[in-house]
């Protein structure tokens, strides 16, 4: 798997590489409410490696408990996506970021549990992270070097849907849609720079709520 070095050279690629991107983004997401999250791009711990946050929702939670997931949420009335996703990283894992650590956004992604996503990179060096108990029951930093793991990522088809899912295998875990197509995505645009587009990717059933 290729190293991503945690430096400014990285920052400028990715930076580079979402400038360059033809973002799809829709302004009327008919019926679906306004959520973002935030592809929070971090060094490993002690390694020089470039990561990214990901976390386990605390089971407490009454939609989406113990699955994997981005820190984000509903955008709140006079939100923009990008103060949403800052909102939530700070809510979430007591990461304070400002809108001159935004390197860009991706494409929205739509949920079967009736959001509009909206994923917005951030740049977080020296991020010390707090998880939030009544939201979080851990955080994880992830190595972007697995993103391109060997057979990742993993599309399959299901009954139940004329679209396949995808899903990303992890050190921690497999992870499903919507954060497996969020995390995709990044990893072909933001990092290897190429214009892939995920929303005819499917969620698992048990997402679908």
């Amino acid at each position: 798997m290729k190293a991503f070095r945690f430096d400014d050279g990285l920052r400028s690629a990715i930076t580079g590489h979402l400038g360059r991107f033809p973002l799809r983004r829709n302004p009327n997401p008919a019926g679906l409410k306004r959520a973002a999250v935030a592809v929070v791009v971090v060094e490993a711990d002690q390694a020089g490696q470039a990561a990214f946050l990901l976390t386990k929702r605390t089971p407490r939670l009454r939609a989406h408990g113990g699955q994997w997931a981005l820190p984000g949420g509903r955008v709140d009335p006079g939100e923009t996506i990008e103060q949403t996703a800052l909102r939530e990283l700070h809510e979430e894992l007591g990461v304070l970021a400002s809108t001159d650590d935004i390197l860009g956004t991706l494409d929205d992604y739509p949920t079967r549990s009736g959001y509009m996503i909206a994923p917005v990179v951030v740049w977080a060096p020296g991020v010390t992270v707090i998880p939030n108990p009544g939201e979080v029951a851990a955080a994880y930093r992830i190595e972007c070097a697995e993103l391109f793991r060997e057979g990742s990522p993993e599309i399959v088809a299901i009954e139940e849907s004329d679209r396949p899912i995808i899903r990303l295998p992890l050190s921690v875990s497999t992870v499903n849609a919507p954060t497996a197509a969020v995390l995709f995505q990044f990893r072909e645009v933001a990092l290897a720079g190429r214009d892939t587009r995920v929303d005819h990717y499917e969620q698992p059933v048990f997402a679908w709520r």
